[in-house]
This record gives structure tokens, sequence and C-alpha cells, in this order.
């Protein structure tokens, strides 16, 4: 095997995995020497959250159950602000995506270390990305500084994550180590946490449709964590890219979204990344097939949406969406021009298996 050059700088994050692992909170808040921490979740989450720092309350500088999806400017200057009046050393982030997302815009400006306690497969608690939506444009961008300190994986947050949840946010942390394998920046250590991740997260999210347990549930969330760290190791390309201007502008789900692009951004890809595609196909359990076709087939099967239109897209707005995606020059591995992402939209829009 020719191994290629590279540079690998592994994250320095404390992961704590453990059925029950919420318990020790205050523990792994006392390693980071947090006393007034502040607690960012979703107004959905607050009950939960209050009732499971019920026990230490007197420890918590407060509560903002403010987060939303891809953390317009608006919320991120309130949380700011909030967490200022707290006097708050430090954030805890609970739940998915958008209340780590929000932790992190904190985290940029007010320099606060997080702790993650992620209750989905986002991913992002594993990267140093941030993202910041005004105007309808998202804008990301990589700074050490938000990357969570400490992470609590506790499977059994998950447990009351619904099927047509667990399978897109599934497909989001998938979408992370496919890229992965197709960066310019990627390295062997990397490829392989890439690929247990997809492998990881290929068996469980079938089965957490079909007949949720809690083995499953496990497997799922170690995925997810493999599949984020590949993202915080590695340039995001087309797919993030697209999924970034179809959530910002068009106010798309972020998780529908990376399920319904991803099996689309990795076929525009295979022929440029045949490699990648084919480690895809095999981490899937479909040796000597294709990995855009393979991951249309477990999206399928794990109950996730498959076309844009049935995330409420409108047909007229693909052609600004191809404009913004193709604005600003990225890596990919095959040129990303106008005409090439429009088709690739078109076929997400229509959910055709074109792969």
């Amino acid at each position: 095997m020719t191994v290629l050059d590279f540079t690998y700088e592994p994250a320095p994050v404390r992961v704590v995995f453990a059925a029950g692992a919420v318990a020790a909170l205050p523990d792994e808040c006392d390693r980071l020497g947090l006393r007034r921490p502040v607690v960012v979740c979703t107004p959905g989450q607050a009950g939960t959250v209050r009732e499971l720092t019920a026990g230490y309350a007197d420890r918590v500088a407060g509560y903002l159950p403010r987060a939303v999806m891809h953390v317009p400017v608006a919320v991120a200057d309130d949380a700011r602000a909030a967490v200022r009046d707290l006097d708050a050393d430090g954030l805890v982030a609970f739940g998915g995506g958008s209340a780590v997302g929000l932790a992190k815009a904190v985290a940029l400006t007010e320099g606060l270390p997080i702790l993650a306690v992620p209750t989905t497969y986002a991913g992002s608690e594993m990267t140093p990305v941030w993202g910041l939506t005004e105007a309808g444009v998202k804008r990301t961008g990589r700074d050490p500084r938000v990357r969570p300190r400490t992470v609590i994986y506790d499977p059994d947050l998950t447990r009351a994550l619904p099927a047509g949840v667990a399978g897109p946010s599934g497909m989001n942390a998938l979408a992370h180590a496919v890229e992965a394998l197709y960066a310019p920046d990627r390295s062997p250590p990397i490829e392989l946490l890439a690929r247990e991740g997809i492998r990881a997260l290929g068996t469980a999210l079938p089965a957490l449709v079909a007949a949720p347990d809690d083995e499953h549930r496990a497997q799922a969330l170690y995925g997810a964590w493999l599949c984020g760290t590949c993202l915080g190791g590695t340039a995001m390309s087309l797919h993030h890219k697209l999924c970034h201007v179809l959530g910002g502008t068009f106010d798309l789900p972020h998780a529908g979204a990376h399920a319904v692009i991803l099996p689309h951004a990795l076929a525009y890809n295979a022929a440029h990344a045949p490699d990648a595609d084919a480690a895809v196909a095999r981490a899937l359990g479909e040796p000597g097939g294709a990995g855009a076709a393979a991951l249309h087939r477990l999206a399928a099967a794990a109950g996730a949406p498959r076309s844009l239109a049935a995330l409420g897209m409108r047909e007229q707005d693909l052609d600004r969406a191809a404009d913004l995606a193709t604005r600003d020059p990225y890596a990919n591995p095959r040129p990303v021009t106008r005409a090439g992402v429009r088709t690739l939209l078109q076929h997400a829009y229509d959910g055709e298996r074109r792969l």
C-alpha cells in the first residue's frame, strides 16, 4: 500500500463514552475548572436539561434554551450578552447541532470553554467549525476556540430520539466521513476513522428504524463520534457547501438536507475519487458496488428524506442555489461548475436514483 504524504494533528478533546455518562457532568466541569457554566439547549430540551441538572442547579449560572437551526446572528448576539450578564466561566452545550452551534458562536467571541453533551448524531461537537447565518447567508469558519474541550457521549440520552430524526441525523454524520475520504488534507488515520464510522452507522441506522435497542443506539453514537472527528480533521467540500446554502438561505432542515444531498454529491465526485466511492461501498457492506448508490439505499432503510422537494424546497429556487454554491472557489475532487451543480440539485430535488 502506498502511503500519501500527510499532516495529522489530533484534536485535544476529552471523550467520555458510556451509558449513564451524563451523571459525570459535575465532575467533568470540575476537571475544566468550571464553577459557573451556562447550559445551552433548544427550547424543546429545556425541561429535560433542568431535570438532569436538578441535583446541582446551584452550580449552574443560568440556562439558555434559545438554540435554533443555522445559528442566526441575532440569536448569537443575544446569547453572548446573556452569558456576559451571568458572569459565566464556561458553556455546557446539551443537545444536537443547534445547541453546539450556539455555544460555539458564544465561545468565538467570549473565549469560554465548551463541554458538550450530544443527544443526536450531528458530530459538530468534535470540530473547530462554527457557522452563523445572517440575511439568508450562512458563513462558516474554523477556530480552535470553539472546539469543545470535553464531550460526554451517553447513548441513554438518544432513547428519546424519534426514528424520523435519527435517520437524517445519522446521514448527516455519515457526510462528515464520506467527504473526509476525498478531502485534499486527508490522512491515513482519518481514512481509518472514516471507514469505521461509516460501517458503524451503516449497521446501526436501519436497526434504529426497524427495532431500536440500546446496542444499536450506542453503535450509532460511536459512529457519529468517529465521523465528527473526521470533519474536525479535514476540509469541507461540495457536499457541505451545498448543505450550508440550502440551510442558511432556504431554511431547509440541516440533517434532512445532508441526507438528501450526500448520495448525489458522492455521485458527482465518484469518477474523480474512485477510491473514496469504493471505500464507502465496502464500509456499507457492498464491495464491488458504487458508494453513492449504497448511500441512497441506506437513506431509504434509515427512513431519511430522499428529495429536496420533500423538504419543502421550491424548484424555482434551484438556479439561485446553484449560483450561491459556486460563487466562491473551494477544494473538491471534481471541478465545481455551475452547470454540474445545477444538474446535481435537480436530481436531488426529484429524488431520482441516478447514481
